[in-house]
């Protein structure tokens, strides 16, 4: 397993990448109400980042990908294609935006709702957010990935929820996907040692039922096989000599940019 370690410059240009994809997560905010498609969605986001950031929307023809965002509603967990049917009150959504920018990739997505929704969405959502930012907190050189796998996994069943198995965070930078491979569940003490320099992203897909998913027949679309909500949200994150750098923070986040 050959992870890169980044260099100065790397990083440099990761933090700008990272920057423009909360940047967009920022801007859709206001646009994500009932009656509006994802394929709007889609088509303001991929404007935002072509014309206004100069950048490049990653997932667009990414294998095959026909979008410039995934848009993930209620029960799909993940790689959700957008289309031309109209969010309605109560929907949870989560929107996973990916930049590139002088070539390097900034990954990032979170949880809207969509006019009022179930005090149980909310809660998972909200769930999954304090997964993402307890595994986030532990970040620093010497850290293992079972660390952040078993915090994960232990807030998440603590509360009544399963962690999904089949996908998992990654590794980051020139590529869109690279080593290692973040589970978000696993045992403390195991895996690979983090060190300074890596970059990768931590995105539980948090289940209110089983953990179980499937994959529809796009190719793309993973559901929950019991059909009950999923939930997601994603960072990017440097290891810096003393803990964590995160390249895709928002104004709304309750982390701060990089550890004490």
């Amino acid at each position: 397993m050959t992870v890169t370690i980044k260099t100065a410059e790397d990083i440099e240009k990761m933090r700008i990448a990272g920057r423009l994809a909360a940047e967009v997560l920022e801007m859709i905010e206001e646009h994500v109400k009932p009656g509006v498609t994802t394929e709007e969605l889609d088509r303001i986001c991929h404007d935002y980042i072509v014309n206004v950031q100069q950048a490049i929307p990653a997932p667009l023809n990414y294998k095959g990908f026909p979008k410039s965002i995934c848009t993930s509603i209620n029960h799909v967990v993940c790689h959700g294609i957008p289309n031309e049917k109209p969010l309605k009150d109560g929907d949870t959504i989560n929107i996973d935006i990916t930049v590139i920018k002088d070539g390097y990739h900034g990954d990032t997505s979170r949880m809207f709702h969509v006019g009022t929704v179930a005090p149980w969405a909310e809660r998972l959502s909200k769930v999954t957010q304090e997964c993402m930012y307890k595994a986030i907190e532990l970040v620093k050189p010497g850290c293992r990935l079972g660390d952040i796998g078993e915090v994960i996994q232990k807030h998440a069943e603590k509360n009544g929820f399963s962690v999904v198995r089949e996908f998992c965070g990654h590794g980051i930078g020139k590529v869109f996907h690279e080593e290692p491979q973040v589970l978000h569940y696993g045992r403390a003490g195991t895996g690979m040692e983090l060190k300074e320099g890596m970059t990768f992203t931590i995105e539980p897909m948090i289940n209110q039922g089983k953990a179980d998913t499937k994959v529809l027949g796009d190719g793309w679309t993973a559901i929950t096989k019991d059909r009950k909500l999923s939930a997601q949200w994603e960072h990017t994150i440097l290891v810096t000599a003393t803990g964590y750098e995160i390249f895709t923070l928002r104004k709304d986040d309750t982390l701060p940019r990089t550890s004490a």
